[in-house]
Parts: C-alpha cells; sequence; structure tokens
C-alpha cells in the first residue's frame, strides 16, 4: 500500500486517481496467525502511512473502507483465526491512527453488512446485496453533486451559499439585535414606570405621546421583521441545509384517498351558520380556498401527480384559485371604484413578501413559485382592464345602462389579447423575455417554458371569473336571482334542473378525466373545459339556502392562509424544493407528518399575521411615504437585477 501511494505521488495530479478506496485488515490478522501483538504493529504501519495519504487526498478523495464482520460458522477452517473481536480490534485502531488525517472512514458499509451477513457464501467475503449497496453509496458520493435530480435524494452536498443570501440574512440578523436592544429598553422602561407616582407618570404621558408612537412603530417593525428572519432561517435549515434528512414521495391509492377523507370528515364536523346569504360571500370563499388548498397539499406530499385522474382534478383546484381571484378583484373594483395605486401595490405586497424574502433567502428565482407571480400578473391584468378608459363600475353603469356595452368590449377585448398570445407562442417569448421583467418569468436556466406552460393551461380562469362575477351582478340586478334571504335562490323545479345540469357538469369533468391518456392532450382541454366543474360547484354550493348560509369553519381558516402555505410547503413541509418530503422525525412516517404538519401550518399562519402587520409600514396610505418606500424598494432591487442580467 506504501508503493502504491508513492507510485500516485510521482505523477502528475492528472493521472491520479479521482476517488480511492482503501482497507486491510483480515490478511493481517491471518498472517500473524489471530495475534494480539500484531494490532499495534498494523497501528504503527498505518499511522506511518498517513503522511503520504494526507499529501494524496490533496488531489484524491480517499475512503478508509472499515473491514466487515465475518460469520464465524461459514469460515474455512484455515480463516478461523479472523475473528469478529480481532477485526474490531484493527477498525479501532485505523479509526485512532488515521482521525487527525484528511483520509475519510467509510463505516456505512460495515453496518449494511451486519444486516446481510447470512448472505456472505464463505463467512468472509461481502455479499452481494452489501456489495449493491457499497456501490450505490460509493457513486451517491461521487455523482450527486454533479447531477440535477429531482427528487429528496441524500448523500449530495448542500447548496453553496450565495452572496446575495449572506447579505439577506446578515441583515435579518442586525434587524434581530436591534428588536431584542428594544425589547430590553421598553422591558427597563416598564420596571421605571412602576416606581413612578401618579402625578409624574401623567406628566411623562403628556409630554412624550407622539414620541412614544414613533417607538412603538419602530418596535412593532423591527420585532416583526426578526421574527420574519427566524422564520427564514428555518426554511434554510429544513431545505438548504443537510442538517435534517428528506426522503422520497410515494404514492399509494390508500396514502391519498384516507388522508382526504379524513380531512373532509373534520371539514363537515366543523359547520357554523354564516351572516351572509350572498353567492360566494366570504366565508364560502374562505372554505372554498381551504379545502382545496389541504387537497393540493395531500396531493404534493403523496407524488399524486403520476395519476393522471387525480392531477386533472387538482389542475381543476388551481384553476379555481385564480377563477376566484378574477372574481373578487372584479366585484371588488366593479362595486367600490377603487382603482388608486394604493390598492394596487398593497395587494401585490400583500402576495408577494413571502415569495421575495424566499428568493433573496433561498436562492430560487421568483418564478419557482410559479403561483404567486400568476395570480399577480393577472391581478394587475384585471387592474389595468378595470382602470382603463372609460372606467365603469356598479354606480355609473346604473346611471347609464349604455356603460355596460363598455364593460362587454373590455371583456372581448381581454379574451381577444389572451388568445393572441396563445396563438403565436414566439410572440409571447418576446413579450415576457423583455428586459427588465424577462428575470420575472425565466427559470434558472433562462427558459420560460415553465411560465408559458402555466400560463396557457389557466389562459381563460381569471377572465372566467370577470364575466361570472359581471353575470352574476346582472342576474341581481334585473331580478333574475335574489340571493339577499336565507331561501332557495330558484322555485322548486328551476332548482332541480339546474341542480341535475350541475351534477352533469361535475360527472362530464371526472368522464373526461378517466378518459383522457395524454397529459398534454388533457391541459390543452382542460382550459377551455375547466370552468364547467367550477360552475357546476359553485351552483350547487349555493342554489340551497341552508348550504349557502352554513360554512365549515375548519376549512375557513385555512383558506385564509391558503397562500401562505401553498408557498411554505415548498421547504418546510415538503423539501428538496417539493420533489422531497421533510423528514423531522426518522423512522416514524405518521408522527413526521404529524410534527412536521402542525409547525408548517403555525409558520404559515404567523407568516400571514406578519404581512398584515408589515403591509401597514410598507404601503403607508401617505402617498408620499408610499412613494419613498417604493423608491427604496427600486434602489435595493437595481444592484440584484444587474447582478441576474435585468438590465
Amino acid at each position: 500500500m506504501r508503493a502504491s501511494c508513492a507510485h500516485w505521488l510521482s505523477r502528475g495530479s492528472a493521472e491520479r486517481p479521482t476517488v480511492l478506496v482503501l482497507g486491510s485488515g483480515t490478511w493481517s490478522i491471518k498472517l500473524s496467525n489471530g495475534s494480539s501483538q500484531a494490532v499495534t504493529e498494523y497501528k504503527a504501519n498505518v499511522t506511518q502511512l498517513v503522511p503520504s495519504l494526507d499529501r494524496l487526498a490533496n488531489t484524491t478523495r480517499i475512503l478508509w473502507l472499515l473491514q466487515d464482520p465475518v460469520v464465524p460458522e461459514k469460515l474455512h477452517p484455515a480463516r478461523r483465526m479472523i475473528t469478529n473481536e480481532l477485526i474490531d480490534g484493527y477498525n479501532e485502531a485505523a479509526t485512532h491512527a488515521l482521525r487527525y488525517s484528511n483520509v475519510e472512514l467509510w463505516s456505512s458499509i460495515r453496518l449494511i453488512s451486519e444486516g446481510y451477513h447470512n448472505d456472505q457464501e464463505d463467512g468472509l467475503h461481502t455479499g452481494a446485496f452489501a456489495v449493491n449497496y457499497a456501490i450505490q453509496i460509493l457513486t451517491n458520493m461521487y455523482c450527486n453533486d454533479h447531477m440535477n435530480y429531482n427528487d429528496g435524494t441524500c448523500c449530495s452536498s448542500s447548496e453553496p451559499v450565495t452572496m446575495l443570501q449572506i447579505i439577506t440574512f446578515s441583515a435579518f440578523g442586525v434587524i434581530s439585535i436591534l428588536a431584542l436592544a428594544m425589547i430590553v429598553h421598553r422591558h427597563l422602561q416598564l420596571r421605571r414606570a412602576r416606581a413612578f407616582r401618579a402625578d409624574d407618570v401623567q406628566c411623562l404621558i403628556n409630554g412624550s405621546i407622539k414620541q412614544q408612537k414613533t417607538k412603538d412603530s419602530w418596535y412593532i417593525l423591527l420585532t416583526n421583521l426578526s421574527k420574519l428572519g427566524l422564520i427564514m432561517g428555518y426554511f434554510f435549515l429544513c431545505d438548504r441545509t443537510n442538517f435534517f434528512m428528506k426522503e422520497n414521495k410515494y404514492y399509494t391509492h390508500l396514502n391519498f384517498f384516507l388522508p382526504v377523507a379524513y380531512v373532509f370528515a373534520l371539514g363537515l364536523f366543523f359547520t357554523e351558520e354564516t351572516q351572509h346569504t350572498q353567492v360566494l360571500h366570504r366565508d364560502q370563499t374562505n372554505e372554498w380556498k381551504g379545502w382545496m388548498q389541504l387537497i393540493i397539499l395531500i396531493y404534493h406530499t403523496t407524488g399524486a401527480s403520476q395519476v393522471l385522474p387525480i392531477y386533472m382534478h387538482v389542475r381543476v383546484l388551481v384553476t379555481s384559485y385564480l377563477f376566484l381571484t378574477g372574481y373578487g378583484h372584479f366585484t371588488y373594483f366593479w362595486q367600490n371604484g377603487d382603482f388608486g395605486l394604493y390598492r394596487l401595490w398593497q395587494m401585490l405586497f400583500r402576495m408577494n413578501l413571502l415569495v421575495v424574502v424566499l428568493c433573496l433567502s433561498m436562492n430560487r428565482p421568483y418564478q419557482f413559485y410559479y403561483f404567486v407571480p400568476l395570480v399577480s400578473f393577472w391581478f394587475v391584468v384585471v387592474f389595468v382592464t378595470m382602470t382603463s378608459i372609460p372606467q365603469v363600475v356598479a354606480a355609473s353603469a346604473e346611471a347609464n345602462p349604455l356603460q355596460y356595452l363598455y364593460i362587454v368590449l373590455k371583456f372581448v377585448g381581454l379574451f381577444s389579447v389572451v388568445t393572441i398570445l396563445y396563438m403565436s407562442e414566439v410572440f409571447f417569448e418576446k413579450i415576457f423575455v423583455t428586459r427588465p421583467w424577462k428575470a420575472l418569468f425565466v427559470t434558472t436556466d433562462d427558459s420560460i417554458k415553465e411560465w408559458w406552460f402555466r400560463w396557457k393551461i389557466d389562459r381563460y380562469s381569471v377572465a372566467s371569473g370577470m364575466l361570472f362575477a359581471f353575470a352574476h351582478y346582472l342576474l341581481k340586478q334585473y331580478r333574475v336571482v335574489d340571493d339577499n334571504h336565507h331561501g332557495n335562490l330558484f322555485s322548486r323545479g328551476l332548482s332541480l334542473t339546474v341542480t341535475l345540469g350541475s351534477l352533469l357538469g361535475l360527472g362530464f369533468y371526472t368522464t373526461f378525466a378517466l378518459v383522457c391518456r395524454a397529459k398534454p392532450d388533457c391541459n390543452e382541454i382542460h382550459a377551455y373545459v375547466s370552468f364547467v366543474p367550477i360552475i357546476s360547484y359553485i351552483i350547487l354550493r349555493n342554489i340551497s339556502g341552508l348550504l349557502r348560509t352554513r360554512y365549515s369553519t375548519f376549512f375557513a381558516w385555512f383558506g385564509k392562509i391558503s397562500l401562505e402555505l401553498f408557498i411554505a410547503q415548498y421547504h418546510i413541509w415538503l423539501a428538496a424544493d417539493t420533489h422531497g418530503v421533510l423528514v423531522l422525525v426518522p423512522g416514524y412516517p405518521v408522527l413526521n407528518v404529524i410534527v412536521t404538519s402542525f409547525i408548517f401550518v403555525c409558520i404559515s399562519h404567523e407568516i400571514h399575521l406578519l404581512t398584515e402587520k408589515l403591509v401597514v409600514f410598507a404601503i403607508p396610505a401617505d402617498w408620499r411615504y408610499m412613494v419613498r418606500n417604493l423608491s427604496i424598494f427600486f434602489l435595493i432591487l437595481i444592484p440584484i437585477g444587474i447582478h441576474d442580467g435585468m438590465f
């Protein structure tokens, strides 16, 4: 072995092996006839070999393979002196001699061999099963860092930390220190305040109310930002380090449908009566978002995307989110006429805060969290459509019915533009790869294919939601539908007919999902028929006054934090960027799901609360402060954009 090391050291680095697996012990035991004195000589020889191995380790990764245990009953009589006690002694001697060297000890194969010792044919040499696992471990160690696995593979190094990540977490660190200082300062102030007399306290309050409000604002801002920083630290620990294990997803019908049934049982158990009677009122839409989000989470963690019918039904759920986006924003603008920039930036901040911070902390492009770019884009489209001249709202249309024609023309224009973009992928790409907004729509490999796929599959969803909201308004305006009471929407006969039609609509899409065989073809057809199950569900959910005025508080609670749940799952519930599953409790899959789910939901809820508090500071009602904050944000964004090639 010493001669081999000298031979490799005499050659150039390009001619040396990349990985070297060494090991010895059993031959020494046999040649010394099992002498215990030979262990000391063996240790001395390995120690003398260390300098050569350290020099070789500068260019070669060296693994020292610990000796496997033997099966005494199977050993040939000439090898009976090789005992497990001596092997342990030799392994301990090698471990002690190499403990400060650059040589890595490979001990896992020994553990594998112990588990498969019955596979050893002669009692000495490693069995075929253990050898296969050893080869897999070795190739994983050597190859995984150079492969782009879309799974929860282990045996790979952590992703290198970028300068932007260092700056981001350093900023959070400084903010946390300032927040801690303010907490200590406030605590000391409260202790001193208790020592003042009542008259002194009143004078102090009268003289420093404005100053105290300023301090309170800074206190709220810094403490909430520090909480966000701690949460980002947990995200980083879970999915950018090897501190926690990750495992791959394994789909079975039981793993998917059992939690779905359990979740719906819980949702139906926690039902209450709502004060609202309108179609798609707030409680109902939160409920809808909640149960859809829970199904999507189960779908992701079980890897159910490989089952085409399940995939197509989940596509309807994602489409429903976008449908509700169009419905909700159109309804708000139509009823309130609030077309100010304050509303625009406030909504964009609420939708994008978590994703922007994750992009900085987790070193991922904006498009990686595809759903937020999608809903943000379509919100801007709704805003532009409604604010474009002539601006039409419910009050103006009621005063001048001719304005209904204007809104119809806007719908025609919107559907036409979407269709034109879809018909020419080249034209679509030219628009969205234009700098500086190109960085918002491309992935890490500078491809816009992901954005094209996400956009085209739901290209009519938001516009359909807007159109449904407008149609619903007209039906109410002309007394065709009256949802201002607790009764049914239609007469008994018409209700039965509409209910039957809605059931047929749901059955139609389910049949389509079962019959369709090729995913690309299914996705293409989905864009044209997805509104059928959505409207069918809305009718079934609202046609009865009893159903319309009751909702699940369980689902509605999750619906309020559905966006945070959708984004946070990428790193702290799933893992490896959604390709694997995070493991906090190894060996106990059910307990692991309970623990990770509890932490995941709590963090998502906390992020939702933080967003509500931080939006007040980021997008203030005073336009001067809003312009100031936006200017600061874009000034920070410019160097990042230059680094990423936006300009």
